[in-house]
């Protein structure tokens, strides 16, 4: 690896180029990749990020974290889990999910998947409001 933590893929010596992959890259995959799973409601990001978004801009890596280390690659996920699902089921399928996509699109297997659930996202509160106007 490189010291600007660009990640040099070498699948064999072609004598064409090299192939390099930054760590966005990693953190795009990995947030599409969890945000696709039944049960999380969404990935944690900043303010600025949240302001961002309404404007219009997804930001796909928000919520992740990637870290290129020597034994190789660390992937932290933040999300909010919807009420009611099982969270160490979704969770499972986030890591599995988030394993299988970078292995499909980079032929890079992470080293560790962490998932870091840090909020409950309940129903809107639309609902209770029709509910309390038809009263």
């Amino acid at each position: 690896m490189s010291e600007n933590n660009i990640l040099e893929m070498n699948p064999g010596n072609s004598g064409l180029g090299k192939v390099e992959i930054a760590p966005e890259v990693i953190e795009v995959i990995a947030g599409i990749a969890a945000s696709e799973v039944e049960g999380v409601s969404q990935m944690r990001g900043n303010f600025a990020l949240g302001v961002v978004e309404r404007l219009g801009k997804k930001n796909h890596g928000k919520g992740v974290k990637v870290e290129l280390g020597e034994d190789g690659i660390k992937v932290d996920v933040y999300c909010l889990m919807k009420f009611g699902v099982s969270i160490p089921t979704v969770a499972q399928k986030v890591q599995d999910n988030i394993r299988q996509a970078l292995l499909n699109m980079t032929a890079l297997d992470a080293k560790e998947v962490n998932v870091h659930i840090v909020g409950i996202q309940f129903e809107s509160t639309k609902q209770e409001v029709e509910q309390e106007q038809e009263l």
